[in-house]
């Protein structure tokens, strides 16, 4: 069993069809058109494996921005950031390199991995082969511009599918793992 299988990075997150994941004004309003009594799309079957959580500063003060306490509260936290701060909690603020991190973190027991944003952490993470799954819900909107999900340049990553699901609120969500070598690098 390899550490990918172990401790897995994991990218649970939603865009918009035209792949977007917030629009030109930096806002995530638009997710709320799929919002419905009692749907979570399996996030919380999804967090309830999680015990790291890995984010970018934005996406972290974005998140405080909501007006509710910090979802991750009660998970290990992990901002990644230009400029380091002192620890608050389970939060800690990191300037260190990705792959540093990720090595770190699959050298330890414990559970899946969460990256949970933005579009600069996941482009860092592909570029050191730091993602294992991708499970990305498209909203049903085009959005013609904002921040875009996949920015590159990354190298070449072969995916296999895990599954598709459907549901009424017009969201797909997509479920790929990365298929890695022994290394534990992309293929």
């Amino acid at each position: 069993m390899t550490d990918h299988a172990k401790r897995p990075v994991v990218v649970f997150i939603a865009m918009s069809l035209d792949g977007y994941i917030a629009d030109a004004d930096g806002s995530i309003g638009w997710l709320s058109q799929v919002e419905r009594a009692g749907e979570d799309y399996g996030y919380h079957d999804f967090i309830a494996t999680v015990d790291t959580v890995i984010m970018g500063r934005k996406t972290y003060e974005i998140v405080l921005g909501f007006g509710i306490p910090f979802p991750h509260a009660d998970k290990r936290c992990f901002i990644l950031t230009r400029t380091p701060r002192a620890p608050e909690g389970s939060i800690t603020f990191t300037a260190g390199p990705v792959d540093t991190l990720i090595a770190q973190l699959r050298s330890e027991a414990g559970g899946t991995i969460f990256v949970d944003g933005g579009a600069e952490v996941i482009q860092s993470l592909q570029q050191c082969g730091g993602v294992d799954e991708y499970i990305i819900s498209i909203i049903p909107v085009l959005l013609g511009g904002g921040t875009r999900l996949f920015t590159g340049p990354f190298a070449q990553q072969p995916l296999e599918n895990l599954g598709a699901r459907r549901f009424d609120s017009g969201l797909v969500q997509l479920r790929y793992r990365v298929l890695h070598n022994e290394r534990g690098n992309s293929q």
